[in-house]
């Protein structure tokens, strides 16, 4: 198994589930225990007991915030339909021992704990005696909080299944440290959306209405605490049209925030003519682990990747009006299956990509980022001053 341990518990060691390559991932026996933890600091010794010492244990990344004690609830049906999905994706995958690791304080009446009673490991957590820490706290009220969503997913054989989350969690931490007195990062979200989950191993799968459902609700969560400006940060593809409706039902719900997004990163008017600047690869060889997102791993994670094993995969069945590069173009819209166009789970040339490529275009995407900070906060400011002033029907609804 290529893949780093982090660390060896009695006769158990544990084993990052998201350094994984999606075809590692599909040769494990399907008796190994995979944990998907709510937040981090739990005690792997005593998991092991609770699993009675496997030889092997996967851990997911931990799941960020949204239960009772982690800094920013939602309400409980919400937040247990997303872990219900991703844990489903697992059992979808053919794994039989899928678990999530809850602090002991969890409702032991919520939905998700009579659903899944046998699957639902307690241990205590920090949660339950640390003092509450709000995510993000009332000081950065006035800023533009940065919601950066990545996905755990396949990204051909020479990336790991965190590409998504590290490269998002990568420019909006850029972004934050940028312009600190504008932005504010939350901590990353490592779980999107994949509607092609089934057409390779280990991706997983929050489920298009449970993310919109969840994200809504935490910023309906934020709004109330006095935060009005958003910034919905993705990493991954397949949770654009889902951000674009959440981005309407939150403007239609709060009236008076500005909470937007954009189509994945390094895809604007700045990242765009940095991409043209430095590619080397022609048009379809930045689709998916290709050219752009390879560079970026060799910058800021070599250690997960497998060059020798790279292959490059071009031939996307494109027309005029539909094809796959980083930017896409064309205006045809569709979801036919991935496994039409690529037998490894790439699209596009990852030969082409160096971590001096990456280190350029990580600076153009902070750059695009920060830029778009501004932008909301001018947008959000210039509206304001309309609404107070009683522009149209703000004067007879205020």
């Amino acid at each position: 198994m290529n893949n780093s341990y982090l660390l060896a518990t009695r006769n158990s060691k544990f084993f990052l589930y998201e350094e994984m390559t999606w075809d590692v991932v599909a040769e494990l026996p399907r008796d190994t225990p995979l944990v998907l933890p709510l937040g981090s600091g739990y005690n792997l010794d005593l998991l092991a007991d609770q699993l009675s010492n496997p030889p092997r244990v996967g851990l997911l990344p931990p799941f960020p915030f949204g239960w009772r004690g982690s800094g920013l609830e939602v309400p409980d049906p919400i937040f247990t339909q997303y872990i219900v999905n991703l844990m489903d994706s697992l059992r979808d995958d053919g794994f039989t021992r899928v678990y999530c690791l809850a602090p002991q304080g969890l409702d032991p009446q919520s939905s998700f704990i009579l659903q899944y009673s046998a699957s639902i490991l307690r241990q205590p957590h920090p949660s339950l005696y640390e003092v509450q820490t709000f995510l993000p706290s009332d000081s950065e009220r006035g800023k533009v909080i940065l919601i950066p969503i990545g996905h755990t997913e396949q990204h051909g054989y020479h990336l790991p299944l965190s590409v998504d989350t590290i490269i998002i969690n990568s420019i909006a931490q850029g972004t934050s440290a940028k312009v600190p007195t504008r932005s504010w990062a939350m901590p990353v979200m490592p779980y999107g959306v994949s509607t092609h989950r089934s057409s390779f191993a280990a991706t997983l799968n929050a489920g298009g209405r449970a993310f919109e459902d969840f994200w809504i609700a935490a910023i309906d969560v934020l709004v109330a605490r006095g935060f009005d400006r958003f910034y919905l940060m993705s990493g991954h593809g397949g949770n654009t049209s889902f951000l674009v409706n959440i981005v309407k039902y939150a403007g239609e719900r709060h009236r008076r925030i500005f909470c937007a997004t954009a189509f994945l990163h390094t895809s604007g008017r700045i990242g765009a003519e940095a991409l043209e600047k430095y590619r080397t690869s022609k048009i379809g060889g930045m689709g998916h682990a290709g050219e752009l997102e390879t560079s970026y791993m060799l910058h800021l994670r070599p250690d997960l990747c497998q060059m020798e094993r790279v292959v490059d995969e071009t031939d996307f069945v494109a027309t005029p009006d539909y094809y796959m590069d980083w930017i896409e173009g064309g205006s045809l819209v569709a979801n036919p299956p991935w496994d039409d166009d690529t037998k490894t789970g790439a699209y596009g040339a990852g030969s082409h990509a160096t971590a001096e490529k990456g280190r350029l275009w990580l600076e153009a995407a902070i750059n695009e980022k920060a830029d778009h900070v501004e932008q909301i906060h001018e947008q959000h400011e210039r509206r304001e001053q309309r609404r107070d002033a009683g522009y149209g029907l703000w004067g007879k609804f205020k």
